[in-house]
């Protein structure tokens, strides 16, 4: 284990925080603890400071501390009103981060719990640390706050990507190109681990040839760290520095290198900082060398390679997250064989043994599979949805031929999404007027289903103007995004009306927003056109229809269908009722899942594991209009939403989907009683909220894990350690 430097933040401190007053300065501790990014109040004392500041640095406390002018900072720390905000919120802050009495505590009161070892090759966190692509980026982003805030004990470990995920522009022919912007990471809320004053932690990675060193980086997550490795490095090859530049990558060679270091490196970083863990938590199969290396450092303790193998497999939680096959990454025996070949040895198994570790069931022979590696390494294994649970029983029955393709052993447990971080603090604001009269501590209980009952309470009036706020919010975001634009960039004029600025925030409002790719059909709403333009060009009851999210940048026919509907969006007989919002972002997803009507959601059935954007919209009152597929077969109750069609042909699915707007969606929505209130709608609404938000909460979601995963891995693990001792 290397020593490092106690204190790095005083370091930073002195470096790019000098100008900020004694009495506040506990701002830039907040600043680099991403706490502050789920809790409201902790917002406001960084918008607090300066609205124009804030907004400036995109919200981003450590950019903006460091570029705010000093005198708002000393005006700020003498105002008495700003120091009792300040005082409580860092009373707050250092008191959340030092309890001792947790659910997780009360649950295992054991006080020799090691912490839980969590790998993922993405994190969505917040639009500062772009390191994620889509969903399962913020399902490992959720999922370690939510621990955070449980007293989990857990440490994650993850890559800094030096691009994050590229940023979008559509050019003037609706096509996505692809830009690149370098991190500013001492304008990031993460920090080196230093060894020294100006000696970052820099660590050697196994099996690289020629040499391969990372080092390495912090990111606060309230309770839990998250370490970052970075390749880089003047002291790498320049090959193997951008291997880490952006997720990803479609060379297959560096593909595995990524694979490699999150899982050989991530595991040797963990040994070097001397954290000790019990158990281990995969998110998906990029991350699934981290059990090879478990085997390894068993064996090389004086385990025999079963022993060993059973030990990890006791151990470990796996869960796999796409149903598309393209998904899971598979490698040539001989590619494997080129970077494992002295590895075999360590394991105390020959080059046939290993390889058999993670062959493919469909070409066993010759191909190394990540995920089928992870299942067979691993005891507890789940899907993310039901519906999920039972296409990935069929993808991996070949994994055990002699079962029932019923008794498969992988089981599932849902996704959930962290409501803190995600209902709106309008919402909260509203929802803590009503069901705070009755039980206080509701936000702290969320995943309890009794409390939401009291949704009963809220008045429609309140619902229905906190809703109208947030939606005028998008809308202004949308409008303020697009003339910036026309500024900097002298926009085209066709990119400024297709980016939404002629949009109603009168009108029924549709959003459809994710990751644009063949399967999840985001054109689907434009099969008949004419029958389209009949329902947002309807004077009376208008309808509109905001899109947004980014194609991968080597999947063409995503970005075909993205110029596709964009070219729609310039067409003048649509009315300037088909929006497409470029450069989509956490920021962005925020704005949408909390803004829009109607969450739109029309993948293949089956395609789709789980999805989360949809809980995130209905626990802010958006009705969701989906397929029934990944999480919504187990949320919808008929009075919460919309189904549409499900193992039908695309246009029977896209006559289902006008008829259900036609028919229903829109009728209710102008719906209007006397009062101007549509309380029908209004109804849905609440019912949304009240059966969404507690069973699709990352809280319940965490909980399930600790309960049938994370406490019987435990459990084997202290009965292993007592073992070896008595021995």
């Amino acid at each position: 284990m290397k020593t490092l430097m106690e204190a790095p933040l005083d370091h930073i401190k002195e470096q790019f925080f000098s100008h900020v007053p004694e009495r506040i300065s506990g701002l830039v501790d907040l600043s680099y603890n991403l706490w502050w990014s789920w809790t409201p109040e902790a917002m406001m004392l960084f918008r607090q400071l300066n609205v124009h500041a804030w907004i400036e640095s995109v919200h981003n406390p450590v950019k903006m501390l460091q570029s705010i002018p000093p005198n708002f900072l000393e005006e700020a720390a003498r105002r008495p009103q700003y120091l009792r905000h300040y005082d409580i919120v860092m009373d707050r802050f250092a008191r959340e981060m030092n309890q001792k009495s947790t659910w997780f505590a009360e649950k295992v009161p054991s006080t020799t719990f090691l912490p839980i070892a969590y790998f993922s090759a993405e994190y969505g966190l917040h639009h500062s640390l772009p390191f994620y692509a889509g969903g399962l980026g913020f399902l490992a982003g959720d999922h370690i706050k939510e621990c955070s805030d449980l007293g989990v004990p857990m440490v994650a470990v993850g890559f800094m990507y030096g691009e994050g995920y590229l940023h979008q522009y559509i050019n003037a022919d609706g096509w996505q190109e692809d830009i690149k912007e370098t991190l500013t990471r001492d304008a990031a809320p993460v920090t080196r681990l230093m060894v020294k004053p100006g000696e970052q932690l820099v660590i050697h990675v196994p099996l690289m040839e020629p040499a391969m060193h990372v080092a390495v980086w912090e990111v606060a997550v309230g309770r839990i760290p998250l370490y970052l490795m970075d390749t880089d490095l003047d002291m790498n090859e320049p090959a193997h520095r951008s291997i880490f530049s952006r997720l990803y990558t479609g060379n297959l060679e560096s593909r595995l290198q990524q694979e490699l270091v999150l899982g050989i490196g991530g595991s040797e970083v963990l040994r070097y900082l001397g954290i000790e863990h019990s158990i281990v938590h995969l998110n998906e199969g990029h991350t699934a060398f981290t059990l090879l290396e478990r085997v390894r450092q068993r064996v090389e303790e004086g385990s025999s390679f079963q022993n060993a193998l059973q030990y990890v497999r006791d151990t470990s939680v796996f869960t796999t997250h796409t149903p598309v096959e393209a998904g899971h990454d598979r490698y040539p025996f001989s590619l494997i064989d080129r970077y494992f070949s002295s590895y075999y040895t360590e394991l105390d198994l020959d080059k046939e043994g290993f390889l058999r570790l993670g062959a493919d069931p469909m070409d066993p022979q010759n191909t190394f599979n990540m995920t089928a590696l992870a299942l067979r390494l691993s005891g507890h294994r789940n899907a993310v949805s039901r519906e999920h649970e039972r296409v990935a029983k069929r993808m991996w029955h070949p994994l055990w031929p002699d079962m029932e393709e019923s008794r498969v052993p992988l089981e599932y447990i849902t996704n959930g999404v962290h409501l803190p971080s995600w209902l709106a603090p309008k919402m909260e604001l509203t929802l803590d007027e009503h069901l705070g009269r009755f039980y206080p501590r509701w936000l702290d209980d969320h995943d309890s289903t009794v409390l939401w009952e009291l949704m009963h309470e809220v008045s429609d009036q309140s619902l229905w103007r906190a809703h109208q706020a947030l939606k005028r919010q998008l809308f202004n975001r949308i409008r303020e995004f697009k003339r910036w634009k026309w500024i900097q960039e002298n926009a085209e004029p066709i990119n400024v009306v297709a980016g939404g600025t002629l949009l109603d925030p009168n009108a029924l409002t549709i959003g459809f927003a994710r990751r644009f790719t063949s399967y999840k059909r985001a054109d689907l709403l434009f099969t008949d056109t004419a029958r389209l333009k009949n329902l947002l060009n309807n004077w009376w009851r208008p309808v509109q229809v905001i899109f947004a999210g980014k194609a991968h940048p080597d999947d063409y026919e995503g970005k075909r269908i993205l110029q596709r509907i964009y070219r729609f969006a310039c067409q003048p007989e649509f009315s300037g009722r088909i929006a497409f919002v470029e450069d989509y972002d956490e920021q962005i997803a925020q704005l949408l899942v909390h803004g829009v009507d109607v969450w739109l959601n029309t993948p293949v059935r089956g395609m789709e594991a789980s999805g989360t954007s949809g809980m995130k919209a209905a626990m802010n009152g958006v009705l969701h209009l989906s397929i029934p597929t990944g999480w919504w077969p187990e949320g919808y109750n008929g009075r919460n939403g919309w189904v549409i069609g499900g193992d039908t042909p695309d246009d029977q699915d896209a006559q289902r989907l006008y008829e259900i707007l036609e028919r229903d969606v829109v009728p209710l929505y102008y719906s209007v009683s006397e009062d101007g209130t549509p309380h029908q709608w209004i109804q849905q609404m609440k019912e949304s909220i009240r059966s969404i938000s507690p069973r699709f909460s990352a809280r319940r979601m965490v909980k399930e894990y600790v309960e049938r995963y994370y406490i019987p891995a435990l459990i084997s693990c202290q009965e292993s350690c007592s073992v070896e001792k008595s021995g």
